[in-house]
Protein backbone atom coordinates (compact mmCIF):
# COMPACT_ATOMS: atom_id res chain seq x y z
CA UNK A 1 0.00 0.00 0.00
CA UNK A 2 1.42 3.89 -0.70
CA UNK A 3 0.28 6.93 0.10
CA UNK A 4 -1.42 8.98 -2.36
CA UNK A 5 1.89 10.88 -3.02
CA UNK A 6 0.21 14.37 -1.83
CA UNK A 7 -0.95 13.85 2.11
CA UNK A 8 -0.57 10.99 4.18
CA UNK A 9 -3.75 11.18 6.20
CA UNK A 10 -3.94 9.21 9.60
CA UNK A 11 -6.51 8.99 12.44
CA UNK A 12 -5.36 8.51 15.63
CA UNK A 13 -8.06 6.62 17.55
CA UNK A 14 -7.62 7.56 21.75
CA UNK A 15 -6.16 10.58 23.02
CA UNK A 16 -4.03 9.20 25.97
CA UNK A 17 -0.38 9.06 26.27
CA UNK A 18 -0.38 6.40 23.75
CA UNK A 19 -2.63 7.92 21.18
CA UNK A 20 -0.37 11.53 21.93
CA UNK A 21 3.13 9.69 21.27
CA UNK A 22 1.55 7.64 18.30
CA UNK A 23 0.76 11.26 16.79
CA UNK A 24 3.52 13.03 17.93
CA UNK A 25 5.87 10.95 16.49
CA UNK A 26 4.07 10.19 13.43
CA UNK A 27 5.19 13.78 12.50
CA UNK A 28 8.51 12.90 13.07
CA UNK A 29 8.41 9.88 10.75
CA UNK A 30 6.73 12.18 8.23
CA UNK A 31 9.34 15.09 8.86
CA UNK A 32 12.65 12.39 8.42
CA UNK A 33 10.86 10.86 5.18
CA UNK A 34 10.74 14.11 3.69
CA UNK A 35 6.52 13.28 3.61
CA UNK A 36 3.53 15.48 4.61
CA UNK A 37 1.24 14.02 7.49
CA UNK A 38 -1.87 15.17 8.11
CA UNK A 39 -3.83 13.73 11.48
CA UNK A 40 -6.58 13.51 13.10
CA UNK A 41 -7.03 12.40 16.41
CA UNK A 42 -9.87 11.10 18.09
CA UNK A 43 -11.46 10.78 21.45
CA UNK A 44 -14.69 10.34 23.57
CA UNK A 45 -13.40 13.02 26.33
CA UNK A 46 -13.27 15.96 26.07
CA UNK A 47 -9.48 16.24 27.13
CA UNK A 48 -6.21 14.85 26.15
CA UNK A 49 -4.07 13.29 28.14
CA UNK A 50 -6.25 9.75 29.17
CA UNK A 51 -6.07 8.70 32.41
CA UNK A 52 -3.39 11.50 33.30
CA UNK A 53 -4.47 14.32 35.31
CA UNK A 54 -2.64 16.42 37.23
CA UNK A 55 -4.66 19.35 39.63
CA UNK A 56 -2.61 22.42 40.67
CA UNK A 57 -4.38 23.43 44.00
CA UNK A 58 -3.11 25.78 46.87
CA UNK A 59 0.36 25.15 46.08
CA UNK A 60 -0.35 20.97 46.05
CA UNK A 61 0.37 18.96 42.79
CA UNK A 62 -2.10 15.84 43.00
CA UNK A 63 -2.21 13.26 40.30
CA UNK A 64 -5.31 12.12 40.04
CA UNK A 65 -4.00 8.80 37.77
CA UNK A 66 -0.59 7.68 37.10
CA UNK A 67 2.12 10.22 39.51
CA UNK A 68 5.86 8.90 38.11
CA UNK A 69 7.27 6.19 36.01
CA UNK A 70 10.95 4.10 35.97
CA UNK A 71 13.73 6.33 35.14
CA UNK A 72 15.64 3.10 33.79
CA UNK A 73 12.82 3.33 30.74
CA UNK A 74 14.15 5.77 28.80
CA UNK A 75 11.20 6.27 25.63
CA UNK A 76 9.66 8.79 28.33
CA UNK A 77 13.35 10.14 29.34
CA UNK A 78 13.68 10.69 25.24
CA UNK A 79 10.34 12.25 24.49
CA UNK A 80 11.06 14.81 27.38
CA UNK A 81 14.18 15.62 25.46
CA UNK A 82 12.43 16.22 22.43
CA UNK A 83 9.68 18.36 23.80
CA UNK A 84 12.22 20.54 25.16
CA UNK A 85 11.10 19.94 29.26
CA UNK A 86 14.03 17.67 30.50
CA UNK A 87 14.96 20.27 32.78
CA UNK A 88 11.13 20.00 34.77
CA UNK A 89 12.56 15.88 35.43
CA UNK A 90 12.62 15.67 39.12
CA UNK A 91 13.21 12.82 41.12
CA UNK A 92 11.98 11.07 44.95
CA UNK A 93 13.55 12.55 48.12
CA UNK A 94 16.33 10.60 49.05
CA UNK A 95 15.42 10.98 52.65
CA UNK A 96 12.27 8.95 52.09
CA UNK A 97 13.94 5.00 50.73
CA UNK A 98 11.73 3.25 53.43
CA UNK A 99 8.47 1.34 51.84
CA UNK A 100 6.65 -0.59 54.22
CA UNK A 101 4.19 -3.45 54.06
CA UNK A 102 0.54 -3.65 56.56
CA UNK A 103 0.96 -7.17 58.35
CA UNK A 104 -1.38 -7.68 61.23
CA UNK A 105 -2.79 -4.17 61.62
CA UNK A 106 1.21 -2.69 61.67
CA UNK A 107 3.60 -1.46 59.28
CA UNK A 108 6.48 -3.27 58.96
CA UNK A 109 10.10 -1.69 56.58
CA UNK A 110 10.50 -3.75 53.79
CA UNK A 111 13.77 -5.72 54.06
CA UNK A 112 16.56 -4.59 52.41
CA UNK A 113 17.49 -6.11 49.62
CA UNK A 114 14.03 -6.39 48.33
CA UNK A 115 13.71 -6.39 44.20
CA UNK A 116 10.15 -6.81 43.16
CA UNK A 117 9.82 -8.56 46.27
CA UNK A 118 12.38 -11.62 45.71
CA UNK A 119 14.79 -11.38 48.33
CA UNK A 120 18.60 -10.59 47.30
CA UNK A 121 20.23 -10.07 50.69
CA UNK A 122 19.52 -13.14 53.24
CA UNK A 123 20.26 -11.62 56.71
CA UNK A 124 17.55 -9.25 56.18
CA UNK A 125 14.93 -11.43 54.88
CA UNK A 126 15.47 -13.94 57.38
CA UNK A 127 15.23 -11.42 60.21
CA UNK A 128 11.68 -9.89 58.70
CA UNK A 129 8.48 -10.18 60.86
CA UNK A 130 6.45 -10.32 57.63
CA UNK A 131 6.98 -14.08 57.48
CA UNK A 132 6.82 -17.05 59.76
CA UNK A 133 9.82 -19.20 59.75
CA UNK A 134 8.08 -21.99 57.85
CA UNK A 135 7.81 -19.20 55.20
CA UNK A 136 11.35 -18.58 54.73
CA UNK A 137 12.41 -21.88 55.43
CA UNK A 138 10.02 -22.19 52.17
CA UNK A 139 11.59 -19.04 50.23
CA UNK A 140 15.16 -20.69 50.76
CA UNK A 141 13.92 -24.16 49.03
CA UNK A 142 14.02 -21.64 45.42
CA UNK A 143 18.12 -22.62 45.99
CA UNK A 144 17.87 -26.39 45.28
CA UNK A 145 14.50 -26.72 43.42
CA UNK A 146 15.13 -27.45 40.15
CA UNK A 147 14.14 -25.10 36.95
CA UNK A 148 10.67 -25.28 35.35
CA UNK A 149 11.71 -27.32 32.09
CA UNK A 150 7.68 -25.84 30.93
CA UNK A 151 7.94 -23.06 28.14
CA UNK A 152 4.61 -21.86 27.67
CA UNK A 153 3.33 -19.06 30.11
CA UNK A 154 2.19 -18.97 33.28
CA UNK A 155 0.50 -16.91 35.93
CA UNK A 156 2.95 -14.73 38.21
CA UNK A 157 1.25 -15.95 41.31
CA UNK A 158 1.96 -19.44 40.34
CA UNK A 159 5.32 -18.72 39.88
CA UNK A 160 6.26 -17.53 42.85
CA UNK A 161 4.42 -20.07 44.66
CA UNK A 162 6.72 -22.48 42.64
CA UNK A 163 9.73 -20.81 43.72
CA UNK A 164 9.13 -19.17 47.44
CA UNK A 165 6.10 -20.72 48.47
CA UNK A 166 2.22 -18.79 48.67
CA UNK A 167 3.77 -16.98 52.25
CA UNK A 168 6.08 -14.80 50.17
CA UNK A 169 3.93 -14.98 47.13
CA UNK A 170 1.03 -13.41 49.53
CA UNK A 171 2.32 -11.29 51.73
CA UNK A 172 5.22 -9.65 50.17
CA UNK A 173 5.77 -10.00 46.27
CA UNK A 174 0.86 -9.39 46.05
CA UNK A 175 0.83 -6.09 47.51
CA UNK A 176 3.71 -4.91 45.27
CA UNK A 177 3.19 -6.60 42.35
CA UNK A 178 -0.51 -6.63 41.94
CA UNK A 179 -0.35 -3.07 43.06
CA UNK A 180 1.13 -2.12 39.37
CA UNK A 181 -1.89 -3.70 37.92
CA UNK A 182 -4.68 -3.65 40.99
CA UNK A 183 -4.57 -7.66 39.78
CA UNK A 184 -5.19 -11.09 40.87
CA UNK A 185 -0.91 -12.46 40.33
CA UNK A 186 -2.70 -16.01 40.04
CA UNK A 187 -4.51 -14.74 37.01
CA UNK A 188 -1.28 -12.51 35.73
CA UNK A 189 0.62 -13.25 32.71
CA UNK A 190 4.16 -13.84 33.84
CA UNK A 191 5.64 -13.05 30.12
CA UNK A 192 3.94 -10.43 30.19
CA UNK A 193 4.52 -8.57 33.25
CA UNK A 194 7.54 -9.83 35.07
CA UNK A 195 9.51 -12.17 32.29
CA UNK A 196 12.64 -11.47 34.18
CA UNK A 197 11.18 -13.47 36.72
CA UNK A 198 11.47 -16.83 34.04
CA UNK A 199 14.54 -15.67 32.96
CA UNK A 200 16.51 -15.59 36.33
CA UNK A 201 15.18 -19.03 36.72
CA UNK A 202 16.21 -20.49 33.72
CA UNK A 203 19.42 -18.66 33.38
CA UNK A 204 20.59 -19.58 37.17
CA UNK A 205 18.59 -22.30 38.06
CA UNK A 206 17.34 -20.30 41.02
CA UNK A 207 15.49 -17.00 40.88
CA UNK A 208 16.90 -15.41 44.17
CA UNK A 209 20.26 -16.60 42.30
CA UNK A 210 19.25 -14.90 39.54
CA UNK A 211 17.42 -11.92 40.51
CA UNK A 212 20.90 -11.44 42.66
CA UNK A 213 22.88 -11.83 39.57
CA UNK A 214 20.58 -9.21 38.14
CA UNK A 215 21.52 -6.60 40.98
CA UNK A 216 25.10 -7.33 41.01
CA UNK A 217 25.69 -6.86 37.27
CA UNK A 218 23.15 -3.87 37.08
CA UNK A 219 25.38 -2.59 39.95
CA UNK A 220 28.93 -3.37 37.95
CA UNK A 221 28.04 -2.01 34.97
CA UNK A 222 29.74 0.78 33.30
CA UNK A 223 27.86 4.01 34.10
CA UNK A 224 24.58 4.54 32.04
CA UNK A 225 24.39 6.61 28.51
CA UNK A 226 21.00 7.31 29.02
CA UNK A 227 20.24 10.90 28.94
CA UNK A 228 18.66 10.99 32.21
CA UNK A 229 20.16 14.42 33.92
CA UNK A 230 22.42 14.57 35.96
CA UNK A 231 20.33 16.05 38.88
CA UNK A 232 17.90 13.31 38.97
CA UNK A 233 20.07 10.22 38.32
CA UNK A 234 20.14 8.37 41.47
CA UNK A 235 16.08 8.38 41.28
CA UNK A 236 14.75 5.01 40.81
CA UNK A 237 11.21 6.97 40.20
CA UNK A 238 10.70 10.26 38.22
CA UNK A 239 7.91 12.54 37.51
CA UNK A 240 7.89 16.37 36.52
CA UNK A 241 7.90 19.27 39.01
CA UNK A 242 4.63 20.45 37.97
CA UNK A 243 3.56 17.13 37.33
CA UNK A 244 2.73 14.96 34.57
CA UNK A 245 0.97 17.45 32.85
CA UNK A 246 3.86 19.06 32.39
CA UNK A 247 4.32 16.41 29.56
CA UNK A 248 0.47 16.78 28.56
CA UNK A 249 0.87 20.70 27.90
CA UNK A 250 4.26 19.94 25.88
CA UNK A 251 2.45 17.76 23.88
CA UNK A 252 -0.69 19.90 23.30
CA UNK A 253 1.43 22.24 22.08
CA UNK A 254 3.95 20.18 19.79
CA UNK A 255 0.94 19.03 18.25
CA UNK A 256 -1.08 22.28 17.75
CA UNK A 257 -1.24 21.81 14.14
CA UNK A 258 -3.41 18.13 14.48
CA UNK A 259 -6.69 18.27 13.68
CA UNK A 260 -8.91 16.98 16.83
CA UNK A 261 -12.04 15.05 17.26
CA UNK A 262 -12.89 15.45 20.71
CA UNK A 263 -16.40 14.36 22.31
CA UNK A 264 -16.75 11.87 19.53
CA UNK A 265 -15.53 8.10 19.41
CA UNK A 266 -14.93 5.99 16.63
CA UNK A 267 -17.49 3.57 15.88
CA UNK A 268 -16.54 1.82 12.81
CA UNK A 269 -14.06 1.64 9.97
CA UNK A 270 -14.39 0.21 6.45
CA UNK A 271 -11.45 -1.06 4.07
CA UNK A 272 -12.00 0.94 0.50
CA UNK A 273 -11.70 -0.95 -2.78
CA UNK A 274 -9.99 1.40 -4.87
CA UNK A 275 -12.22 -0.65 -7.72
CA UNK A 276 -14.97 0.97 -6.31
CA UNK A 277 -13.76 4.62 -4.96
CA UNK A 278 -10.48 4.98 -7.54
CA UNK A 279 -7.01 5.11 -7.27
CA UNK A 280 -6.59 8.37 -5.48
CA UNK A 281 -9.14 7.31 -2.78
CA UNK A 282 -8.19 6.61 0.90
CA UNK A 283 -7.64 3.66 1.70
CA UNK A 284 -9.46 2.96 4.95
CA UNK A 285 -12.61 5.76 5.98
CA UNK A 286 -13.29 6.11 10.17
CA UNK A 287 -16.44 6.56 10.64
CA UNK A 288 -17.42 8.74 14.00
CA UNK A 289 -19.88 9.07 16.11
CA UNK A 290 -21.36 11.70 15.13
CA UNK A 291 -21.97 10.82 11.67
CA UNK A 292 -18.52 12.36 10.26
CA UNK A 293 -16.31 10.03 8.16
CA UNK A 294 -12.54 10.59 7.66
CA UNK A 295 -10.48 9.30 5.05
CA UNK A 296 -7.50 7.81 6.01
CA UNK A 297 -4.38 5.84 4.94
CA UNK A 298 -3.13 4.57 8.23
CA UNK A 299 -5.41 3.84 11.40
CA UNK A 300 -3.56 3.72 14.90
CA UNK A 301 -6.14 2.22 17.50
CA UNK A 302 -4.74 2.74 21.09
CA UNK A 303 -8.55 2.76 22.70
CA UNK A 304 -9.24 0.13 25.36
CA UNK A 305 -9.09 -3.23 24.38
CA UNK A 306 -12.79 -4.00 24.25
CA UNK A 307 -13.12 -0.69 22.18
CA UNK A 308 -10.48 -1.77 19.91
CA UNK A 309 -12.70 -5.60 19.90
CA UNK A 310 -15.85 -3.07 19.20
CA UNK A 311 -14.13 -1.81 16.05
CA UNK A 312 -11.76 -4.66 14.64
CA UNK A 313 -14.57 -7.53 15.02
CA UNK A 314 -16.47 -6.79 11.60
CA UNK A 315 -13.31 -7.84 10.08
CA UNK A 316 -11.68 -10.54 12.34
CA UNK A 317 -11.66 -12.55 15.41
CA UNK A 318 -11.14 -10.31 18.41
CA UNK A 319 -11.13 -13.30 21.17
CA UNK A 320 -7.43 -11.49 22.31
CA UNK A 321 -8.86 -8.51 22.76
CA UNK A 322 -12.25 -9.50 24.90
CA UNK A 323 -9.73 -11.96 27.07
CA UNK A 324 -8.22 -8.80 28.20
CA UNK A 325 -10.61 -7.62 31.03
CA UNK A 326 -10.40 -4.50 33.25
CA UNK A 327 -10.51 -3.73 37.13
CA UNK A 328 -11.76 -0.28 38.14
CA UNK A 329 -9.76 1.60 41.09
CA UNK A 330 -10.11 4.91 42.89
CA UNK A 331 -7.63 7.15 44.45
CA UNK A 332 -8.63 9.42 47.50
CA UNK A 333 -5.75 12.15 48.15
CA UNK A 334 -6.25 14.10 51.57
CA UNK A 335 -4.42 17.18 52.11
CA UNK A 336 -3.22 18.61 56.05
CA UNK A 337 -1.43 20.86 57.87
CA UNK A 338 1.55 19.27 58.90
CA UNK A 339 1.30 20.42 62.89
CA UNK A 340 -1.76 18.66 63.41
CA UNK A 341 -0.87 15.50 61.95
CA UNK A 342 2.22 14.70 65.05
CA UNK A 343 3.06 12.34 62.18
CA UNK A 344 6.69 12.00 61.39
CA UNK A 345 6.92 10.31 57.68
CA UNK A 346 10.39 8.17 56.83
CA UNK A 347 9.22 6.41 53.65
CA UNK A 348 7.29 6.70 50.86
CA UNK A 349 4.49 4.75 52.04
CA UNK A 350 2.96 1.27 52.44
CA UNK A 351 1.05 -1.51 50.57
CA UNK A 352 -1.68 -3.64 52.15
CA UNK A 353 -1.97 -7.65 51.91
CA UNK A 354 -5.74 -8.44 50.92
CA UNK A 355 -5.58 -10.75 53.69
CA UNK A 356 -5.45 -7.51 55.90
CA UNK A 357 -9.32 -7.28 54.92
CA UNK A 358 -8.89 -2.66 54.32
CA UNK A 359 -10.46 -0.99 52.19
CA UNK A 360 -7.32 0.82 51.39
CA UNK A 361 -5.11 -0.95 48.71
CA UNK A 362 -1.89 1.65 49.29
CA UNK A 363 -0.74 4.48 50.55
CA UNK A 364 1.63 6.77 49.39
CA UNK A 365 3.19 9.49 51.61
CA UNK A 366 3.23 11.65 48.85
CA UNK A 367 4.77 15.37 50.54
CA UNK A 368 7.53 12.67 51.39
CA UNK A 369 8.06 10.50 48.50
CA UNK A 370 7.90 14.22 46.29
CA UNK A 371 9.03 17.33 47.81
CA UNK A 372 7.40 19.32 44.78
CA UNK A 373 4.45 18.11 45.52
CA UNK A 374 3.08 20.41 48.61
CA UNK A 375 4.20 23.74 50.79
CA UNK A 376 6.53 22.69 53.63
CA UNK A 377 3.89 23.20 56.22
CA UNK A 378 1.37 20.90 54.53
CA UNK A 379 0.81 16.60 54.28
CA UNK A 380 -0.18 15.46 50.98
CA UNK A 381 -1.71 11.52 51.56
CA UNK A 382 -2.79 9.36 48.24
CA UNK A 383 -4.80 6.55 49.29
CA UNK A 384 -5.76 3.72 46.73
CA UNK A 385 -9.08 1.66 46.67
CA UNK A 386 -10.13 -1.20 44.45
CA UNK A 387 -8.44 -4.30 42.92
CA UNK A 388 -9.86 -7.59 41.24
CA UNK A 389 -12.15 -8.82 43.18
CA UNK A 390 -12.50 -5.74 45.08
CA UNK A 391 -14.60 -2.98 42.80
CA UNK A 392 -17.48 -2.16 44.55
CA UNK A 393 -15.23 0.07 46.79
CA UNK A 394 -14.88 2.27 44.15
CA UNK A 395 -18.25 3.39 43.30
CA UNK A 396 -19.12 4.06 47.20
CA UNK A 397 -20.55 7.29 47.73
CA UNK A 398 -18.09 9.91 48.68
CA UNK A 399 -18.70 10.39 51.68
CA UNK A 400 -18.64 6.39 52.60
CA UNK A 401 -15.53 6.36 50.68
CA UNK A 402 -14.22 8.89 52.49
CA UNK A 403 -14.85 7.81 55.77
CA UNK A 404 -13.71 4.35 54.80
CA UNK A 405 -10.45 5.50 54.09
CA UNK A 406 -9.85 7.59 56.77
CA UNK A 407 -10.83 4.99 59.38
CA UNK A 408 -7.95 2.94 57.66
CA UNK A 409 -5.16 5.43 58.53
CA UNK A 410 -6.69 6.25 61.66
CA UNK A 411 -6.05 2.80 62.53
CA UNK A 412 -2.53 2.09 60.72
CA UNK A 413 -1.08 5.15 60.86
CA UNK A 414 -3.05 7.06 63.95
CA UNK A 415 -4.17 9.89 62.45
CA UNK A 416 -7.20 11.76 63.64
CA UNK A 417 -6.77 14.97 61.82
CA UNK A 418 -9.32 16.50 59.95
CA UNK A 419 -8.38 16.93 56.32
CA UNK A 420 -8.10 20.44 54.60
CA UNK A 421 -9.69 19.06 51.54
CA UNK A 422 -10.27 15.43 49.79
CA UNK A 423 -9.99 14.99 46.06
CA UNK A 424 -11.64 11.37 45.25
CA UNK A 425 -10.95 10.54 41.63
CA UNK A 426 -12.71 7.37 39.94
CA UNK A 427 -10.75 5.10 37.37
CA UNK A 428 -13.43 2.76 35.83
CA UNK A 429 -12.15 -0.36 33.71
CA UNK A 430 -8.45 1.12 33.69
CA UNK A 431 -6.42 -1.44 34.63
CA UNK A 432 -5.79 -4.13 31.37
CA UNK A 433 -5.61 -7.02 32.83
CA UNK A 434 -2.59 -9.73 30.75
CA UNK A 435 -4.42 -13.09 30.95
CA UNK A 436 -2.27 -15.83 30.62
CA UNK A 437 -0.88 -16.33 26.90
CA UNK A 438 -1.49 -12.70 26.69
CA UNK A 439 1.92 -11.96 24.57
CA UNK A 440 0.99 -14.72 22.10
CA UNK A 441 -2.39 -14.32 21.35
CA UNK A 442 -2.42 -10.98 20.83
CA UNK A 443 1.14 -10.77 18.81
CA UNK A 444 -0.79 -13.17 16.58
CA UNK A 445 -3.72 -10.63 16.28
CA UNK A 446 -1.52 -7.60 15.10
CA UNK A 447 0.52 -9.99 12.47
CA UNK A 448 -2.98 -10.98 10.97
CA UNK A 449 -4.03 -7.45 11.29
CA UNK A 450 -0.75 -6.04 9.63
CA UNK A 451 -1.46 -8.76 6.87
CA UNK A 452 -4.80 -8.06 5.95
CA UNK A 453 -4.92 -4.79 6.79
CA UNK A 454 -2.10 -2.90 6.19
CA UNK A 455 -1.76 0.61 7.48
CA UNK A 456 -3.87 0.02 10.52
CA UNK A 457 -2.36 -0.64 13.77
CA UNK A 458 -3.00 -1.98 17.15
CA UNK A 459 -1.17 -0.49 19.89
CA UNK A 460 -1.39 1.04 24.11
CA UNK A 461 -1.56 -0.27 27.02
CA UNK A 462 -3.80 -3.67 26.94
CA UNK A 463 -0.64 -5.04 24.99
CA UNK A 464 2.96 -4.35 26.24
CA UNK A 465 3.28 -2.48 29.25
CA UNK A 466 0.85 -0.13 31.37
CA UNK A 467 3.54 2.42 32.29
CA UNK A 468 4.00 5.58 30.96
CA UNK A 469 7.15 4.78 29.42
CA UNK A 470 5.81 1.28 27.75
CA UNK A 471 3.01 3.20 26.24
CA UNK A 472 5.41 5.80 24.50
CA UNK A 473 7.86 3.37 23.06
CA UNK A 474 4.42 1.44 21.62
CA UNK A 475 3.60 4.87 20.01
CA UNK A 476 6.67 5.13 18.58
CA UNK A 477 6.86 1.54 17.12
CA UNK A 478 2.96 2.24 15.87
CA UNK A 479 4.62 5.68 13.90
CA UNK A 480 7.50 3.64 12.35
CA UNK A 481 5.10 0.53 12.03
CA UNK A 482 2.39 2.30 10.15
CA UNK A 483 4.60 4.08 7.47
CA UNK A 484 6.47 0.69 7.10
CA UNK A 485 3.18 -0.54 5.95
CA UNK A 486 2.30 2.60 3.94
CA UNK A 487 5.05 2.39 1.41
CA UNK A 488 5.47 -1.27 1.39
CA UNK A 489 8.44 -1.86 3.58
CA UNK A 490 7.21 -4.94 5.19
CA UNK A 491 8.50 -7.61 3.82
Amino acid sequence: MRGNGKLDRFVVIGGGISGLSSAFYLLKEAKQRGRKAVITLVDPSERIGGKINTLRRDGFIIERGPDSFLARKTPIIDLAYDLGIEHELTGTNPAAKKTYILHHGKLHAMPPGLVLGIPTEIAPFAKTSLLTWKGKLRAAMDFVLPASKETGDESIGDFLSRRLGSEVMERVAEPLLAGIYAGELRNLSLAATFPQFRDAERKHGSLIRGMRANKRKAALAPPSVSRVPAAVKNSMFLTFKGGLATMLEALDAALSNVERRMGRKAVAFRQNDPDEHGEDSAPYEVLLSDGEILEADGIVITAPAYDAADLLEPHMNVDALRDIRYVSVANVVMAFDKASLGVDFDGSGFVVPRSEGTTITACTWTSAKWLHASPSNKVLLRCYVGRAGDEAVVDLPDDVLKEAVRSDIRLVMGITAEPLFTEITRLHHSMPQYPVGHLQKTAQLRTKLRAEMPGVWLTGAAFDGVGLPDCIRQGKEAASGVYKSLLGEYK
